[in-house]
């Protein structure tokens, strides 16, 4: 049933990897396991919250349902594990782990040689294609005067750095409560699309981003995390660039705009398959503040936030004709699978 899923999964995964293996022969780099945390290394992150949800899903429910009587929880759980936790769940979640992880690998490691495979940069043309849109105006400049350069700086800090971890929590989320399990491909299959059409657009169009190529733009704003996340890439930067570390990864590639088409990506999905009309407005909100957090840091110019909205919505459309979905005239979609496509995840 899921037989387009499983090839653009695998296959795209199996690109991603393939790439990031031969560059890094063909111009001697080292691959690397990036973003080490509290949660261990990326290939033990999504295992965490993976077991994490599990064990959300089935404690509360035998808790409750029990009513905390341990004699007839092991009945509880066994009941949900052989309902939920069945062969089709299990391979919608093992494929989707593994095919992430290694898009999302592969994505750095590709992001952090790009600087040894391509010198030029872009960030004189898409300056000047800023200026050109708002009449003369930067980007910046106006949305400092909108917005100021003092107390909103901050929750637009805190929308920017959200995205974080956003995208392991959503991949999470669709791959082990998606009540249609078409919906899970469909999620995880336009995330690795998103992820792979980003690190071409960066090969394409390499650019520093607006931050650190006109600094002087930003010197007003205060020092939120986000200001200090990006002074963080730009070391990270500097240390394998000049200073030659082979364990860490430079992260600084600005076309196009990843954040907004991951952001807007989990928008489309909650609007097409979630029914609660708060969850809906609260993500187009993130992601309408996620376009101006883009902006009004530096972190991108007004050209990758437009690619990142066209890399969401290539990537949602290609990951939903790969699961099954059917798309009307008002643009619902539906699945032979379910009778009403805008219940997926369970509440």
């Amino acid at each position: 049933m899921y037989r387009r899923a499983y090839v653009l999964l695998v296959g795209n995964a199996v690109f991603m990897g393939v790439a990031a293996i031969v560059v890094a022969i063909v111009y001697d780099k080292r691959l690397v396991d990036p973003d080490g945390s509290f949660l261990g290394p990326s290939w033990a992150r999504l295992p965490i919250l993976l077991g994490a949800a599990v064990l959300i899903d089935l404690l509360p429910r035998a808790l409750w349902l029990s009513r905390m009587n341990p004699k007839l929880m092991p009945a509880v759980v066994r009941e949900r594990w052989r309902t939920h936790w069945n062969r089709e769940r299990l391979t919608l979640v093992a494929l989707g782990v593994v095919c992430f992880y290694v898009v999302y690998v592969s994505y750095r490691n590709l992001k952090s040689f790009l600087p040894s495979v391509i010198s030029t940069k872009y960030d004189r043309e898409l300056h000047m294609l800023d200026r050109a849109l708002l009449f003369g105006h930067d980007p910046a400049v106006l949305l400092h005067h909108i917005f100021g350069e003092g107390f909103m700086a901050w929750p637009l800090s805190f929308v920017y750095l959200w995205f974080l971890p956003l995208v392991p929590i959503a991949v999470t989320v669709w791959l082990v409560w998606s009540r249609n399990l078409s919906f899970g491909y469909w999620f995880v299959t336009s995330q690795c699309l998103a992820w792979t059409l980003g690190t071409a657009s960066y090969y394409a169009l390499p650019t520093l981003g607006p931050g650190l190529k006109y600094v002087w733009l930003y010197e007003g704003l205060p020092n939120t995390p986000a200001s200090q996340l990006m002074e963080s890439l730009a070391n990270g930067r500097h240390i394998v660039l000049w200073a030659g570390s082979t364990d860490t990864v430079q992260s600084v590639a600005g076309f196009a705009s990843l954040h907004v088409a991951i952001t807007l990506l989990v928008a489309l999905m909650v609007q097409y398959t979630v029914r609660a009309r708060w969850l809906k407005i609260v993500f187009w909100v993130n992601f309408s503040f996620t376009v101006v957090a883009t902006l009004y840091f530096g972190w991108h110019y007004i050209a990758d936030d437009i690619a990142g909205v066209m890399i969401a919505f290539v990537s949602f459309w290609v990951g939903g004709l790969a699961s099954g979905q059917k798309f009307d005239r008002q643009g619902l979609s539906s699945h032979p699978t379910t009778t009403d496509s805008r219940v997926p995840v369970e509440r």
